[in-house]
Order: C-alpha cells, then sequence, then structure tokens
C-alpha cells in the first residue's frame, strides 16, 4: 500500500485552529504546497471543515484539516464553531494560526484550554511575522511564520513532526499473532454485502500485517473453510474470521487452533477491546423497552441484510428475548449525550482514527453507557467470545473474571 492508498484513519490528523481572518488558510496552503483553502481578507471564507489526504514531507501520509475561523458569530457560526469542536475529537496534532500583530485573543486561549484538556499535542504559529518589527524569543511549541512570503514554513512542518508521531507504525494489528512461516488462514465471505471487485479494509490490513510478519496467509469463504483444513498438511497457527460467518467457522475450526476475528483485532489495534470486552456483558442486562445505539465510522449503501441496521438488532432481540429499540448513526455523527441509550454497539472503526474512536469509548463510559463492537457483541451472542480472545491471555481473564 502507497502512501497515497493510506487509509484516512491510519494518517496522522492535522487540524489547523483559530480566529477568522488570523491566516489559517494561508498557512495550511503554505504549508501543503497547494491551494487547499480559499484565501480572502474577508473574515469568516472558510465555512466548513476543508480536508486533503496527502503526503507531507518529512511527516509522512497525513490529513489536513482546515477548520472554520472558532470566533465565529451568528447561528451559522455556532454551527461552524460545534463543527471546530467536532474535529478536535479526531485530531492528532493541533495547529492554533495566531495573528502575529495582535497576539494571543481570549478565543485563542479558549482553543488553547480546549487543547489542554483533551491532553492534545499542540503548536502555536504566529503567522504575519514580516509586518512585525521585533520577533519574540520562541517557545518550544511556538512558531513565528510569514505565510505570504513561506518564511518558516519548512521549520514549521518539521515542528508538526516533531510533536506528532506516524500512524501505526509501532502497534501490531496482526504480526505479533504469528511468526516467520506459521499460517493464518483468513475467512472472507464473499456475498451481496461485500464491495464489488475488493475485501474490505480490516482484511486487507491484517492479510498485510500477516505478511509484515514473514508469516504465510491463506484467504477462503467460509463454505470453504472446512475443506481447506482438510487439506492442509499443517495446522494453521491461527484462524481469522469476519464476525459475520463466527458462529459457522468456530464449528469448523479444531480447539487447539487459535480463532479470533477482523472485528477483535480492530478493537485492540485501535485501543479499546478491554473496554468492548467489559461492555459487552451488559446485554444479558437488557429489558424490554431499552435503546440500543448501533454506531457506524462509515457511511455506506445499505443492504438488505445490512449488519448493523438489520443482522445485529435480529440476533441481539433473539438472544435477549428483549423487544429492544434500535437508533442507528453514521460517519462523523456520534451524539454527544447517550443518555437516552441503554447501550453502544460500534462498528470495527476501521475509517476512524485511533483519536476519534478513542473520545466515542471514553464519552460512553463517562456518561455510564456500556458500548462494544459489532465483533465481540457477535462472539458475545454465539457464544463464543471467550474462544475469539483466548488469543490475549489478559482479555480472556476478564472474561474469567466475570463468569
Amino acid at each position: 500500500m502507497g502512501l497515497n492508498d493510506t487509509p484516512s484513519g491510519e494518517r496522522m490528523h492535522i487540524g489547523f485552529f483559530g480566529k477568522r481572518n488570523a491566516g489559517k488558510s494561508s498557512v495550511v496552503n503554505a504549508v501543503t504546497g497547494q491551494e487547499l483553502a480559499v484565501v480572502s481578507e474577508e473574515k469568516g471564507t472558510t465555512t466548513d471543515p476543508v480536508k486533503k489526504a496527502m503526503e507531507l514531507l518529512p511527516i509522512g501520509p497525513v490529513l489536513v484539516i482546515d477548520t472554520p475561523g472558532f470566533d465565529d458569530v451568528g447561528s451559522l457560526g455556532k454551527k461552524r464553531v460545534e463543527k471546530t469542536r467536532e474535529i478536535l475529537r479526531r485530531t492528532d496534532v493541533a495547529v492554533l494560526v495566531v495573528d502575529a500583530e495582535e497576539g494571543l485573543s481570549d478565543s485563542d486561549r479558549e482553543m488553547l484550554a480546549l487543547f489542554e484538556e483533551r491532553e492534545l499535542p499542540f503548536l502555536i504559529v504566529y503567522n504575519k511575522s514580516d509586518l512585525i518589527k521585533e520577533r519574540p524569543e520562541e517557545k518550544e511549541n511556538e512558531i513565528y511564520v510569514s505565510a505570504k512570503y513561506k518564511e518558516n514554513i519548512t521549520e514549521l512542518k518539521e515542528k508538526i513532526a516533531r510533536i506528532g508521531r506516524h500512524k501505526g507504525e509501532e502497534k501490531p494489528l496482526a504480526r505479533d499473532l504469528i511468526r516467520p512461516k506459521e499460517l493464518a488462514v483468513l475467512v472472507i465471505p464473499i456475498d451481496s454485502a461485500a464491495p464489488k471487485g475488493r475485501i474490505i479494509l480490516p482484511q486487507q490490513q491484517v492479510l498485510r500485517d500477516i505478511l509484515e510478519a514473514d508469516g504465510a496467509a491463506i484467504c477462503v469463504k467460509e463454505t470453504e473453510l472446512a475443506a481447506t483444513l482438510e487439506q492442509l498438511s499443517t495446522k494453521p497457527k491461527i484462524v481469522i474470521t469476519d464476525s459475520q460467518v463466527f458462529e459457522q467457522v468456530a464449528k469448523d475450526v479444531p480447539e487447539d487452533v487459535l480463532l479470533t476475528s477482523f472485528s477483535i483485532l480492530m478493537a485492540r489495534y485501535k485501543g479499546f477491546l478491554e473496554t468492548a470486552v467489559k461492555g459487552v456483558a451488559f446485554m444479558r442486562h437488557l429489558k424490554d423497552g431499552d435503546k440500543v445505539l448501533i454506531a457506524e465510522g462509515c457511511t455506506h449503501h445499505r443492504q438488505c441484510d445490512d449488519i448493523g441496521t438489520v443482522k445485529i438488532p435480529r440476533w441481539l432481540r433473539s438472544y435477549t428475548k428483549k423487544n429492544l429499540e434500535f437508533v442507528t448513526c453514521s460517519g462523523q455523527e456520534f451524539p454527544q449525550d447517550l443518555s437516552d441509550y441503554a447501550m453502544v454497539i460500534h462498528c470495527g472503526a476501521c475509517m476512524l482514527n485511533e483519536k476519534e474512536v478513542r473520545f466515542r469509548m471514553k464519552s460512553a463510559v463517562r456518561q455510564g453507557v456500556p458500548v462494544t463492537n459489532y465483533g465481540i457483541a457477535i462472539a458475545m451472542m454465539h457464544g463464543i467470545l471467550k474462544r475469539g480472545v483466548e488469543v490475549f491471555p489478559e482479555i480472556h481473564r476478564l472474561l474469567e473474571d466475570d463468569a
């Protein structure tokens, strides 16, 4: 996978924030070397976040986000400010652009407080430095630039790189579960919900990770799994399956072969496996009339047997024997107030970056709402969760303690 093909969830998200007319868009254009945003002397030119996935040296693959002015006014201004706050949820590095002539304003300080509240790495960029007579001594997280004359832009990019981190380079998805020359079998259903001509992102990522570990991988449909296992001269080290066919696959995989799902691996990769395993136990306590939020990180065309809107509600009603109500949200939408919901069941979040996923999990936990994900919920409902997390002993122990 080339840098240009890197999924947005694996890119460093760099958000540019600040007052209207501080020169955010000019700085963004100077940093990227492209005219990503409209530049004007009129305040409030940027009305919606402008995003661009690109390779930004010396950082690597990034998603650059130019946000509306945080000091915007009026009803439309309030919506822009809300959108800016939403962007903060998935920002890895925040860049606050300040007019060097005016210095820090109250709205700038408010934004800095939000950065610190979220423990977000940030950099203060004093733009229009060509208009000031004397440049003050810079602090470690400050830099003076002139977007107009491209002054100190290279130094700005280097500072962003230092306070950020390259996404995903140190986190294993599956490569720590397999040694060189060991075999993994990946079970990938090909049905009406499968994307035409390709396999979905988590499956691609797991396959790549296994190859990175010098392991070998065989990809099969669930209908061919049993016959494939019989033909192998040696047993595979691990079988990794799509969650929707977890129950069928578990019957075909010998007990002495590790078994897990792409969704469970993705939960670990995104940093919320323990939270999701703890949260799934609440499904046993759902009552008639309880409202369950089904949250998805991307938007897609829904099939007649869609997993989020059809299969999981059907399985959960059957598992609980309760009359439940289901509400769905998708893409970047995620309710701030979760008090109406008995629990949240989230997708694997392959299209969301780790920062956004952790925000959603923490938001649910903070409000006392149990949260889990598709794969873990499906494994729980089909009675195979313990086996599905056996590959992670510390998580497996949580289930033993709960029992």
